[in-house]
């Protein structure tokens, strides 16, 4: 199930961040959505124009945290992700935490005729 939240900011415009499953052989992960828009409808409407047509937000358990809402604002697109740190057991050594990808990074190239 997608977890999810927003928050709104004083311009009036929202982020709004999701955690995706995402579809591996052993049917763990997940991948964390990033949308700046200027409502959570259109945030949401932005995602499913991509592709991700059953995304839903339903509550706010997982608001997007201060330095991702900065991450997202200073990002040209205003939509952003990385794969969700796991939340099981944390492990002795602390891994290093991965980068924000534009969405261009998921896109699939056009096909050439």
């Amino acid at each position: 199930m997608a977890a999810g939240g927003f928050c709104k900011l004083p311009t009036g415009s929202v982020v709004v961040a999701l955690n995706l499953p995402t579809p591996t052989a052993d049917g763990t992960g997940s991948v964390r959505f990033l949308v700046h828009a200027q409502n959570r409808a259109r945030a949401l409407t932005r995602l499913r124009n991509l592709g991700l047509r059953a995304v839903y937000l339903r509550g706010n358990a997982a608001p997007p945290t201060p330095d991702e809402i900065t991450a997202v604002l200073h990002h040209p697109d205003g939509l952003i992700w990385r794969t969700a740190p796991d939340n099981g057991v944390a492990m002795a050594p602390e891994p290093a935490q991965e980068l924000w990808r534009p969405i261009r990074a998921l896109r699939r190239p056009a096909a050439q005729a």
